[in-house]
């Protein structure tokens, strides 16, 4: 089975919600909601794999020494696993904006089991929830 490196990032506003994105209709999932953030390419470290996406998908600016590592979710789909480590940001430049047609929300810690996630996202939960 292909194993499939993804980053993610919760996002932290100063209110202490995290952003959560919508899948648009036409991809795979649609209309579930998940941390931002996006395949590494190869060459690429998950880091910088992360910056690029927040960029391209968020119009946000930030950088390595702003995404503290918090922990990674390894799940198994019909066709692939997929590896994502999660990371922590709270310091970006910008405001973020959907530039691919996603819904964006920002969600306290304790809300987020009320929005339908991918399998993989659901474990990271509690892990928030308790961290914030």
């Amino acid at each position: 089975m292909k194993v499939v490196l993804v980053s993610a990032v919760a996002l932290i506003d100063a209110d202490g919600r995290v952003l959560l994105a919508q899948r648009p209709e036409g991809k795979s999932m649609a209309g579930l909601w998940e941390f931002p953030g996006g395949k590494v390419e190869p060459g690429e470290t998950p880091e910088a794999a992360l910056i690029r996406e927040l960029h391209e998908e968020l119009g946000i600016d930030t950088w390595a020494s702003c995404l503290a590592p918090l922990t990674f979710a390894s799940h198994s789909y019909d066709t692939f696993h997929l590896l994502m480590p999660v990371f922590a940001c709270r310091k970006w430049q910008g405001i973020v904006t959907p530039r691919e047609g996603q819904a964006l929300k920002w969600v306290r810690a304790a809300d987020l089991k009320s929005y339908p996630m991918p399998p993989a996202d659901i474990p990271l939960i509690p892990i928030l929830r308790d961290w914030l």
